[in-house]
């Protein structure tokens, strides 16, 4: 069964960081382009991408993480990392893991940034 499980949310104060990780399940992460989207409260119309990784390892960011958020891959451990340093509230959001290919999406997990 192909599954992708987030962690690592959670609360953390403005400036702060955390490393959301996807467990990729039932096929090899290392064939497939992968991406982090976020749902945040206030831009309910649309799922906001964030960054993506290739299979060769290239990364891009959206404009609003770039500097900031880095995106990893660990083919040997199949898991996807979004590394996100300073913060800001306006991050806040429910972050998606992502498959491209197939549009596989995990059930996501919370960050919230606030003092």
């Amino acid at each position: 069964q192909v599954q992708l499980e987030e962690s690592g949310g959670g609360l953390v104060q403005p400036g702060g960081s955390l490393r959301l990780s996807c467990a990729a399940s039932g096929f090899s992460l290392s064939r497939y382009n992968m991406r982090w989207f976020r749902d945040s409260p206030g831009n309910r119309d649309q799922r906001e991408f964030v960054a993506y990784v290739l299979i060769n390892g290239a990364t891009d960011y959206a404009d609003s993480v770039k500097g900031r958020f880095t995106i990893s891959r660990d083919n040997t451990r199949n898991m996807i990392y979004l590394q996100m340093n300073d913060l800001k509230p306006e991050d806040s959001a429910v972050y998606y893991c992502n498959r491209q290919t197939g549009a596989v999406w995990g059930q996501g997990t919370q960050v919230t940034v606030s003092s």
